[in-house]
């Protein structure tokens, strides 16, 4: 299997810090890391290049790394509320994407990419997901994703005290059941015999 040797230009997750010297396969290499400017292939003369620039690649990444740890602190805790159509068990129809996600967090006042956001896994049912943003590749922030159908349910779950569709049949039939019974007229008391 062959692999090809990098000069990482920047902190990748799972793989190495800024002048790393990492062996990954070809196509992650050519698709990822070397179009989108975090690493280069690491010849004879990108190392030397590498090592003229270190130090101004070093302070811009510092720079970078400041800058996204005060906006981190002014938007943690950040929550987005998602709308979407979904079953009576609550799966969504579709999946809330990465770009959703991106979509609202800019709406709500962070400009982001779809690629800074991270999800464990597809959102397909409604409630609350925990995803995270990544600001540089050293700072991320937690971000709360509220996926209902209403405005209603979002601060209903956001509460803590959203319920499902099924316990919401069950409590107007229950109501409805009550209404019956109220609305009824009491049998007629029958008059002891002497």
């Amino acid at each position: 299997m062959s692999q090809t040797e990098l000069i990482l230009l920047q902190r990748v997750e799972h793989l190495g810090q800024m002048g790393d010297l990492v062996r990954v396969k070809p196509g992650y290499a050519r698709n990822f890391l070397l179009p989108q400017g975090k690493a280069l292939r690491a010849n004879a003369q990108n190392r030397q290049r590498f090592e003229t620039e270190r130090a101004q690649l070093e302070a811009q990444n510092l720079k970078r790394r400041e800058e996204a740890e005060r906006l981190a602190e002014r938007m943690h805790g950040l929550t987005v509320v998602i709308i979407r159509q979904a079953g009576d068990s609550g799966s969504l129809y579709g999946s809330v994407s990465t770009r959703d996600i991106a979509l609202a967090a800019t709406a709500a006042g962070l400009t982001v990419n779809r690629n800074q956001v991270i999800l464990a896994h597809p959102i397909k049912l409604l409630g609350l997901t925990e995803a995270r943003i990544a600001l540089h590749p050293e700072v991320s922030i937690p971000l709360t994703v509220n996926v209902a159908r209403s405005e209603e349910e979002a601060e209903r779950q956001a509460r803590g005290e959203a319920i499902s569709q099924e316990e919401d049949e069950y409590v107007l039939e229950t109501e409805a059941e009550t209404d019956e019974l109220v609305g009824e007229e009491a049998p007629a008391e029958v008059a002891p015999q002497n």
